[in-house]
């Protein structure tokens, strides 16, 4: 509604008022963008200004590309280890970035934490460590002992020679 009334009585408006047209047309030249009188600078300082701007940007954006290009090196890295199908999507995101990118040395150091364990859990010893840890010797030893012992009795009921 507000819209309508603005659009009915807005120029009206302006033109009684004297409307304040002119700074408008300063402000900006004809394609709207905005001009070194609008910011209050010299021709020269506002080419400075928007050469930053565009230097700003690319180094975002190189920023940016990177990051996400060590976040899929981290997937191909996870991938390979737990041996699933390659992504062609991250292939293309770290070629992208310049294709030599590193993980990130926390992310580095869990991922060779992990391996090692896995490492040591996939071996014989690792896995007979294991059953240590999930098993109570001095329970199966007395259990053992008390399984001879039965036997042990039961031979001897059945057996006149011992």
């Amino acid at each position: 509604m507000a819209f309508l009334m603005k659009q009915m009585l807005g120029d009206k408006l302006k033109n009684m008022t004297g409307g304040g047209a002119a700074e408008d047309e300063k402000k900006t030249d004809a394609e709207g963008k905005e001009t070194p009188q609008s910011k209050g600078m010299s021709r020269e300082e506002f080419e400075e200004y928007q050469r930053q701007l565009v230097e700003e940007k690319i180094e975002r954006d190189k920023a940016f590309a990177l990051r996400k290009a060590e976040r899929a090196n981290l997937r191909v890295a996870l991938r390979d280890k737990h041996r699933l199908p390659d992504s062609a999507q991250d292939d293309a995101t770290i070629q992208m970035a310049g294709g030599d990118v590193d993980l990130p040395e926390e992310l580095a150091k869990m991922v060779e934490e992990d391996e090692e364990e896995e490492e040591a859990n996939s071996t014989l010893l690792g896995k007979i460590q294991n059953m240590e840890l999930d098993l109570d010797f001095d329970a199966i030893k007395t259990k053992a002992q008390t399984t001879m012992n039965e036997v042990k009795q039961a031979a001897e009921e059945k057996c006149v020679v011992m």
